[in-house]
């Protein structure tokens, strides 16, 4: 069974976040979800709208997800892809380079983004 991995805070799921799933399970049989906890998220200065249970009981609903886990900090990754035999680690391409040093335990991947949509997007549009 070849596993990937995959992180992220997954507020405000949108089209953009369903790309990127289901992009992620193709590369595999089993897609692993590490999701920022509300005290990860807030060492980070960044606010997710829904709180880590009900972020997580959304992403368990996704077809391409397989299991979702509690990313607590940084340093983490390493030991959740040993600790998972996790094959492929997979993030969005706005993140390239910055996860290059797990290439030593796994293949990593970039995935381009969803042109014109982000969580960002659309807490601006909401507000403006």
């Amino acid at each position: 069974m070849k596993k990937v991995i995959t992180y992220g805070t997954y507020d405000l799921l949108h089209v953009g976040h369903i790309n990127l799933l289901r992009r992620a399970k193709e590369l595999g049989d089993y897609l692993i979800v590490g999701l920022s906890t509300d005290e990860f998220n807030a060492g980070k200065h960044k606010e997710a709208y829904h709180c880590y249970e009900d972020r997580k009981m959304i992403l368990e609903a996704v077809k391409y997800v397989d299991e979702v886990i509690p990313e607590e900090t940084w340093e983490q990754k390493i030991k959740d892809v040993v600790d998972n035999k996790v094959d492929v680690f997979v993030m969005g391409d706005d993140w390239k380079g910055k996860f290059d040093f797990l290439k030593e335990y796994c293949e990593v991947v970039y995935l381009p983004r969803t042109a014109g949509i982000s969580t960002t997007k659309i807490k601006s549009d909401l507000h403006g």
